[in-house]
């Protein structure tokens, strides 16, 4: 028998479909490596010189806890809460406080009463930051996964940050040098999304040899929160109508996240809009496409791995951007592809409110410009390369283990 080291509780949080990914991914990366460390542990227990002294080989284990999604919980994750699938049915966050609040509290608890070695909260900053507080509270260390984007807007909750982490764990390679400039303990660990590409980012540009915008291939990504499919689910649908005036054999790809996200866009498209549902990696789909209309965010970075031009959406209201939004966001460009960039290497409507005149007219000027599309295919494979070497996920469970002063398998 193997004398057991004793199982280490890491408690995992995440809201989102991305961050439920990118902890399952996690999970796994840790599982992994403690493997490799138990079977490295073994083989030194069985090349010991004594055999009257032979050590026994000890084992490490992990148990998983938190708040997350049906991945993570695949993944081996006891979930307390699923705050991934009820955060795919809320179109106003205002109006499930109460809801979270007491999640919050639930939370408290559980680290307070129980035995948990780290906590890792995974991007959403406006629910991590009280789950990362709680942490503290109780004297567990805290690992920050996908730092939050405080460079971009709302910049003086950083000494918040400061207080309630251990590690942060950065995602775009920019962003260690910015934290660390106000003393936050960081380190960047790559990019998760470009952990399992379904491509070959280095076969991924297109050449556009036999392209007629005749027959062109569109991808629409409206988003995987239904607030983000309300919002442009539709203005995506009636842009493509518009092109489809002038070019009326366009094909169209709709790609969701997963199945009940599929389904809000069956349930939303308009009677006579064709189209083709799937849900495929996002690399995958815009492999196939010639031009991506695409939600803000990280499948941005996917999009352009798969070396598809792109014009990138998000819509916002009118008021509240005017009296808030524009003072508070401080990057010169506001999507994550031209903010790597440093420069509007792709159109970006952030935010746009009513007309979709002009969002329907880059999208045909693009269709109607060859050379543009080829040169904007390898400005955008170029620019993620660097980024896409993966194993983000492996990196972050090798910061896990030196937090808790623990020797991986790696």
């Amino acid at each position: 028998m193997s004398e057991l080291e004793g199982k280490q509780r890491i408690f995992l949080s995440a809201c989102e479909a991305s961050g439920d990914a990118h902890c399952a991914n996690l999970i796994k990366a840790m599982k992994a490596q403690a493997e490799a460390r138990n079977a490295a542990s073994a083989l030194a227990a069985s090349d010991a010189k004594s055999e009257v002294d032979q050590p026994e080989a000890s084992v490490l284990e992990f148990e998983f806890v938190g708040v997350g999604g049906k991945l993570m919980e695949e993944a081996g994750c006891e979930l307390l809460e699923d705050t991934v699938q009820r955060a795919a049915m809320i179109y106003n966050a205002f109006g499930h406080i109460g809801y979270y609040y007491k999640l919050i509290r639930q939370i408290g608890r559980y680290l307070k009463e129980n035995s948990v070695d780290m906590v890792v909260v995974c991007d959403s900053p406006a629910f991590n930051f009280h789950v990362a507080k709680a942490a503290k509270k109780a004297g567990i260390k805290v690992l920050w996964y996908i730092a939050p984007q405080l460079w971009a807007w709302a910049s003086w909750r950083i000494w918040k940050l400061k207080r309630r982490i251990d590690k942060l764990a950065c995602i775009l390679p920019f962003e260690k040098d910015w934290f660390s400039s106000y003393k936050v303990d960081s380190i960047f660990v790559g990019n998760p999304v470009f952990d399992h590409l379904a491509i070959d980012i280095n076969d991924s540009y297109k050449s556009y040899a036999d392209f007629d915008p005749r027959s062109a291939t569109i991808a629409l990504l409206p988003g995987s929160r239904k607030a983000e499919i309300k919002n442009l689910w539709l203005p995506m649908q009636k842009v493509v109508t518009r092109l489809r005036q002038r070019w009326p054999d366009i094909e169209v790809l709709a790609c969701a996240v997963d199945d009940e996200a599929l389904e809000e866009l069956r349930r939303t498209t308009g009677e006579h809009f064709e189209c083709t549902y799937t849900t495929d990696p996002v690399d995958a789909t815009c492999a196939k496409a010639d031009l991506t209309l695409v939600a803000s965010g990280s499948a941005t970075l996917q999009v352009a791995a798969a070396g598809c031009p792109m014009v990138i959406m998000y819509q916002s209201n009118r008021v509240m951007w005017h009296l808030v939004g524009k003072w508070l966001i401080k990057t010169r460009f506001l999507s994550l592809v031209n903010i790597l960039a440093r420069r509007e290497i792709v159109k970006e409507f952030m935010p746009y409110f009513s007309s979709l005149e002009p969002i329907s007219g880059k999208c045909s000027a693009l269709l109607n410009n060859k050379h543009k599309l080829i040169s904007l295919s390898r400005d955008l494979v170029e620019l993620i390369k660097p980024l896409a070497s993966g194993k983000a996920s492996e990196k972050t469970a090798s910061v896990v283990f030196e937090l808790m002063e623990l020797p991986s398998g790696r």
